[in-house]
């Protein structure tokens, strides 16, 4: 079995036992989380496609922790300007997740 969960507006294919990072979510390590914006169920026999989401379907999953991930730079500048140059660097905060079940009701 497995579902299509949105979540920080990005979609993530899951199953159970699965360990995904998405975008920041505030909680704590070892809390329950549960994704309800499922989009889509399939199993052995049927599959559930949501309009746009699937009423009473949610994933339960379990904080593991979170993380930064790879540092992206932003360099911006105007040629023959010596004065405009502009260098940013940024890292993501990422959470965590293992999946401990699909629930459809």
């Amino acid at each position: 079995m497995y579902a299509i969960v949105e979540t920080g507006a990005k979609q993530y294919k899951v199953s159970k036992g699965d360990v995904i990072e998405v975008e920041k979510i505030v909680s704590k390590e070892k809390e329950e989380v549960k994704l309800d914006k499922v989009l889509f169920v399939s199993d052995s026999k049927n599959t559930t496609i949501g309009k746009p989401y699937i009423k009473g379907a949610s994933v339960v999953c379990s904080v593991v922790g979170a993380k930064r991930g790879q540092k992206t730079i932003s360099f911006r500048y105007r040629r023959r300007h010596a004065s405009s140059k502009k260098k940013i660097g940024h890292r993501q905060w990422y959470t965590v997740l293992k999946v401990k079940g699909i629930d459809i009701k």
